[in-house]
């Protein structure tokens, strides 16, 4: 029974199995994504956040999700074309996944499982859903699509003090 984050594996964009272990002792932003969506512009701030708080351990990682008005419709090519020309992003990112339902990724459960959301449901409610996870693989806070990336910083300063 996984205990913490670091206990999950994923698929990468390419294709090629990563477990989240190699990241171990870092802080995780762990956020489901999507490329058609109103909140895409958050990639921008996801990066920003990756390039100033790479180097003092935060790790963002990337789930494309297609669960939510089909806003993910493209394959691993076309997410990665997309996110690297649109967005320039060069933070982690994985295989498309399922956040909700029976076909969910295990690592999606665990994270609904250990901080609801709002009203305590455990649903993902749309793209940009956000996890913290601290140094030591439990989550710390869940964040809205809502929250921007940039009103996470005092949660991520924090985590990596």
């Amino acid at each position: 029974m996984p205990t913490t984050a670091f206990d999950f594996d994923a698929l990468g964009l390419d294709g090629r199995p990563q477990p989240l272990s190699q990241w171990r002792g870092q802080v995780l932003l762990i956020v489901n994504t999507a490329s058609r969506c109103g909140f895409t512009p958050q990639y921008a701030g996801l990066e920003a956040l990756w390039r100033q708080y790479g180097p003092r351990g935060l790790v963002v990682l990337g789930f494309p999700c297609d669960q939510f008005g089909h806003q993910e419709p493209g394959d691993a090519d076309e997410i990665r074309r997309f996110c690297s020309l649109t967005y320039d992003v060069t933070f982690p990112l994985f295989a498309k996944v399922e956040v909700n339902g029976a076909d969910a990724h295990p690592l999606w459960k665990w994270l609904k499982s250990q901080k609801g959301g709002l009203l305590g449901t455990e649903a993902i409610k749309w793209n940009f859903t956000k996890f913290l996870v601290g140094r030591d693989g439990r989550v710390l806070k869940r964040y809205a699509p809502t929250d921007r990336p940039e009103a996470l910083v005092g949660d991520i300063e924090a985590a990596l003090a």
